[in-house]
């Protein structure tokens, strides 16, 4: 691959990880202020239960399927058929997955005690927080139908090779949320089950404002949408072909979090917040490197399937592999040395406490050793759909979750939300293993010398630079309000400058990226 080519797949997935950048640190804000007003207890406990119901099938419905089921056919259209042919697949793609949401949105609402009962089975020894949670459900289903428009509308974006603006756009839930908590903290006064009835119905809001901005960027590109429903449409049975195994591929880290909710409503109060929190730090690197990374490679690769070159589709394929170790092998080292501090400075405020911060990091700890399965999963997941190959992933999924359940109920007890959080990790590297296999068997060689290669180099690097940082936050006296910041630079310096001396190929696009080239040179 040539260093153009570096340059423009670096220069995509670095807007995208701009973009998800800023909508993560707007979701740490909004965090910190639930934190604030709920801490860990009954009322956050009900909040985070009922919210991963119409999240869970928002990922499968959503990113998770929608999204990249549409990519590759619509990537196909824009390549080989007319402007009128592609609008017609959009239209009818719209126009059906609106239907089947509407559906699945009002059972939803009206099934909600059921299924809140299944997904938090343990609440049902807490009337009361059991009953908060099916309330809290009922009213946040409506996200699910704006949140999945909001995904379709990603994929046009993604096919047209605009990134910004569809990673960015999930801040909207986050600006929603934030401004209803400064408007009970500083104008209103209700009681505590309202504000949270309201903080429901904020997240609602903060769908419906992430497909909105979505749909006006797709009316500035000329696609207009319209209601069209023809159940013959080639595109759109090609579409409706692949949504269903990729629902089932793309389902292993939701329903790996649906098994850790369960689990976690058995354990001590405040697990389930824990896990929440956890896997919400654990996500930023995962969304600003691995995600961003896969969410680029995708219509890349699609487009090189489409044109049969499948010599560019495997390169593409191993510099974003290599790409993606660069960046978050050093990631899940700091999340491991200094995760705590970063905790407590985050979130140890108001009524979230020292333990509900020792709680968290147990999670989050062994969360972050999954990090680079998490990611090489997404990668080697779009690989197979870029080509229309569904059987893999959902055999690799499936049995990655059998691997999750059991070692979940296995070290639940021991080791408490900890334990929860390393049976998911050791399910995604089995689920990384398999799809590697396969994809090998697949179409030959990926140039997995390189990959170890750069693995060992980035290790080392990731090695020195979490000395350094241990060292930072170990200094006595030194309040975490200063040494968490100064770690992380340091951290950052380090990192760069290691990788610089071992000569690790993969700094060149990322420091050119940085614009930091002048400050540290190159070869």
């Amino acid at each position: 691959m040539s260093v153009t080519e570096h340059k423009k797949i670096t220069k995509f997935a670095g807007s995208v990880s701009i973009a998800t950048g800023i909508s993560r640190i707007l979701g740490y804000i909004r965090d910190m202020l639930v934190a604030q007003i709920f801490g860990a207890g009954i009322f956050a406990d009900a909040f985070y239960a009922a919210y991963r119901i119409p999240n869970l099938f928002r990922r499968l419905l959503g990113e998770g399927s929608v999204s990249t089921a549409f990519v590759p056919v619509f990537s196909n259209y824009l390549e080989t058929k007319t402007k009128e042919e592609t609008q017609d697949l959009l239209n009818n793609v719209f126009t059906a997955l609106f239907l089947i949401l509407l559906v699945i949105t009002a059972l939803g609402m009206i099934f909600a005690g059921p299924i809140t009962k299944l997904i938090a089975f343990g609440f049902t020894d807490t009337p009361e927080k059991m009953e908060i949670a099916v309330i809290l459900t009922r009213l946040m289903f409506p996200f699910l139908l704006f949140a999945c428009l909001a995904a379709l509308m990603l994929g046009v974006l993604n096919s047209l090779k605009k990134f910004f603006l569809p990673a960015v756009a999930p801040a909207s839930l986050s600006i929603a949320e934030v401004g209803y908590v400064f408007l009970i903290t500083y104008f209103i006064t209700l009681p505590d089950v309202a504000q949270i009835k309201g903080l429901a119905i904020s997240v609602v809001v903060g769908g419906l404002l992430q497909y909105v901005v979505q749909q006006l960027d797709v009316f500035r590109y000329g696609f207009k949408i319209k209601f069209s429903l023809n159940l013959k449409h080639p595109g759109l049975r090609e579409v409706f072909t692949l949504i269903i195994p990729t629902i089932i591929s793309f389902s292993a880290d939701q329903i790996n979090a649906f098994v850790d909710t369960i689990c976690a409503s058995f354990l001590a109060e405040g697990s389930i917040t824990a896990l929440y929190y956890s896997n919400r730090l654990m996500q930023l690197p995962l969304a600003l490197f691995g995600i961003a990374m896969a969410t680029v490679s995708l219509p890349l690769m699609s487009q090189s399937f489409a044109k049969n070159d499948m010599n560019q589709l495997k390169k593409t394929l191993n510099f974003s592999l290599c790409l993606v170790m660069y960046t978050l092998i050093p990631a899940t080292i700091g999340l491991i040395v200094i995760g705590l501090p970063i905790i407590r400075l985050l979130f140890e405020h108001g009524k979230f406490s020292y333990s509900a911060s020792l709680m968290t990091y147990s999670a989050l700890a062994f969360f972050s050793l999954g990090l680079l399965a998490y990611s090489f999963v997404k990668i080697l997941v779009s690989v197979f759909y870029s080509m229309k190959e569904t059987k893999i992933p959902v055999r690799s999924a499936l049995i990655a979750v059998a691997v999750n359940v059991v070692l979940s109920l296995i070290l639940m007890w021991p080791l408490g939300v900890g334990g929860l959080a390393l049976a998911t990790s050791v399910a995604s590297y089995v689920n990384m293993g398999i799809l590697f296999y396969y994809l090998r068997k697949r179409i030959g060689l990926i140039g997995g010398a390189k990959i170890l290669e750069s693995f060992f180099k980035v290790t080392t690097a990731s090695a020195i630079m979490g000395v350094v940082i241990y060292l930072v936050v170990s200094i006595p006296k030194l309040s975490i309000m200063i040494s968490v910041p100064s770690a992380i630079i340091l951290g950052v310096l380090t990192y760069f400058v290691s990788s610089r001396i071992l000569k690790i190929e993969e700094r060149k696009p990322v420091f050119e990226f940085l614009k930091i080239q002048s400050l540290l040179g190159d070869d």
